[in-house]
């Protein structure tokens, strides 16, 4: 077993707790930014060790990740107190660390780490960070990560917060110097002791990933608190894993949210529910109100109708787990495919009718749901009916779209393949981990590429259910793709865009998602837009015109193309959304 040896840091870290006897909010606020430089440097270090509970090497990412929301969220809280001659007090300061940790934690590890700053955070409530209240604080973070899993294992960073906690209870020295050395060193041998502890870690000859980290945040208060930064001993990284087969049947994704609105007896109801569907299970409170929720399951879908059951979950985090089989290092390539639906739900109940209508598509004459159905999303009532009209189960986009309310949506419809028409609603990134969320062995899910729901419209509009999948979405596909899109808005504030500044009020012509026109005479700005897209070619235009466009409007355009473009077929449709005045293809 290594005894630490120590050094002294740089210049700027110089010993500052041993001088008047315990922390205050700027020297916690300089060991938090202290953390992420540690972990910034040790980041692949921790990574490789990562063989539990997923061998998804991404613990130093995650813990990273959280540390930096932490250290953000204090820094937040801090900046009007820069002129206070002793300072911001600890606790606020802690309590912005907890509140930070917890809501941009990133994996199981990053909830508990959130908890151990937040047991600081209850530990200071009456003055600094003290010899007495470390104590306390180890204590009370070891009962708060505990209490907030919902399977507790041993061999772990559980264990090793418990060996420092109950190292730093026993230290016979005075002064927080002394208690924080304890504790560290504790931490230390006891994190050599997890190899051995846990079969998965002595299979692969690593300690654990997590327990890594918490040592890299008390080894960095050390050197706040002394000014020297104890020597640990390397940590080989991890040899070949192979994931077992309840890793590969039953944790299919790792799903992450915050709640907001629950009432603190139900996060045990909470924990419950994500125990039913999966493991590795974490619902921990920030000590202000917000709880964050953490499970790996096969059902992402259900685990975040679980947080809707208990309050309001927001940014919500899906990703697709597939386990690293290769050697631990950071060179393998990414953990993870499928990406993450990172998200806030403002209104998932929006997506609940859809089940609904759904299961009323009936194909042919058999009277049994059709076996393909296709979801679009649709802003205003009368596009919605156009979308329900082309044979569409619709989910209403009026308000800004969540991936996870699209995801719920895609899950509750009863088709074994579900073409989905965006229009628009979600960033292509976020719809490709949508997709990837969505699928399972029972459904198959393709998203068409529809920027707007005119593509939308163009695309249901050679929709076959009598096509195979594949072929009915290379059409629908080629649909889309081919009708050229623009939009007529008015300019809400003063902004920079390719072809000038605009201002408040200003009619603006949009090709995509490009501003090509700029008038203050809204008719001006549409028909010079029509103009500009009609020059490329064209035989049909359809306009979809907004809840707000001009009276008129519409059918000055209409007659302006008339005139202008003879031969040129118009549509007219009153479509009812929100944003753009005019939406308008051209095929």
């Amino acid at each position: 077993m290594t005894v630490p040896e120590t050094r002294q840091v740089r210049g700027d870290s110089p010993a500052i707790g041993s001088a008047h006897g315990g922390l205050g909010g700027a020297e916690l606020l300089a060991w938090g930014r202290l953390c992420v430089t540690a972990l910034e440097e040790r980041r692949a270090e921790i990574d490789a060790l990562n063989v539990f509970p997923v061998p998804d090497a991404d613990t130093g990412t995650n813990l990273l990740a959280t540390m930096r929301a932490a250290v953000a969220e204090a820094d937040n809280s801090t900046s009007g107190t820069a002129g206070e001659p002793e300072g911001p007090a600890a606790h606020p300061v802690a309590a912005a660390l907890a509140r930070g940790a917890t809501a941009g934690a990133r994996g199981n590890s990053g909830i508990i780490v959130s908890q151990v700053l937040r047991g600081i955070a209850d530990a200071t409530v009456d003055g600094g960070l003290t010899e007495l209240t470390y104590r306390v604080a180890l204590a009370r973070a070891a009962a708060l990560v505990r209490g907030s899993l919902s399977d507790p294992v041993e061999g772990t960073i559980l264990t090793v917060l418990d060996r420092a906690g109950a190292a730093a209870d026993r230290c016979v020295e005075p002064g927080l110097a002394a208690v924080v050395r304890a504790g560290a060193d504790a931490a230390a041998r006891a994190l050599e002791d997890t190899r051995d502890q846990l079969a998965v870690l002595r299979d692969a000859g690593v300690v654990d990933a997590g327990a890594r980290g918490l040592l890299v945040l008390l080894d960095e208060l050390v050197t706040v608190v002394t000014g020297e930064s104890p020597v640990r001993a390397a940590y080989p990284a991890a040899g070949l894993r192979t994931p077992s087969a309840r890793a590969e049947s039953a944790r299919r994704y790792e799903v992450m949210y915050r709640i907001e609105g629950a009432h603190p007896d139900l996060a045990a109801e909470l924990r419950a529910r994500l125990a039913a569907l999966g493991d590795s299970v974490v619902v921990a409170a920030d000590g202000a109100g917000g709880w964050s929720a953490h499970v790996h399951c096969a059902d992402a879908g259900a685990a975040v109708e679980a947080g809707l059951a208990v309050g309001r979950p927001v940014a919500i985090r899906i990703e697709h787990l597939i386990e690293d089989c290769g050697h631990g290092t950071a060179g393998h390539g990414g953990p993870r495919a499928g990406g993450a639906v990172a998200t806030g739900v403002r209104e998932a109940a929006d997506s609940r009718p859809v089940h609904d209508r759904a299961a009323r598509q009936i194909s042919g004459r058999t009277g049994e749901p059709a076996d393909r159905g296709v979801l679009a999303v649709a802003a205003g009532a009368g596009a919605a009916s156009l979308f329900e009209t082309g044979g569409a189960v619709v989910l209403n986009a009026e308000r800004t779209l969540e991936s996870a309310v699209l995801l719920a949506a895609i899950r509750q419809l009863p088709h074994r393949e579900v073409l989905v028409l965006p229009n628009g609603a979600l960033p292509a990134h976020e719809l490709v981990a949508v997709g990837a969320a969505a699928r399972d062995a029972h459904r198959d899910v393709l998203l068409l590429p529809s920027a707007s729901m005119v593509q939308g419209l163009a695309a249901l509009a050679v929709h076959d259910r009598a096509r195979i999948a594949v072929d009915d979405a290379f059409t629908m596909s080629e649909a889309a793709a081919s009708t050229r899109w623009g939009a007529l808005r008015r300019a809400r504030g003063r902004a920079l865009t390719m072809v000038g500044t605009c201002a408040p009020g200003d009619g603006l012509g949009l090709v995509g998602h490009d501003v090509v026109v700029i008038d203050r005479d809204t008719r001006a700005a549409a028909q010079t837009l029509l103009d500009r897209m009609l020059g490329l070619g064209g035989e049909l235009v359809t306009l979809l015109v907004g809840a707000h466009a001009p009276d008129g409007l519409a059918d000055d355009l209409a007659r302006h193309i008339g005139a202008t473009f003879p031969g040129v077929e118009v549509t007219v449709y009153a479509g009812g959304q929100q944003g753009d005045l005019i939406q308008i293809g051209v095929e």
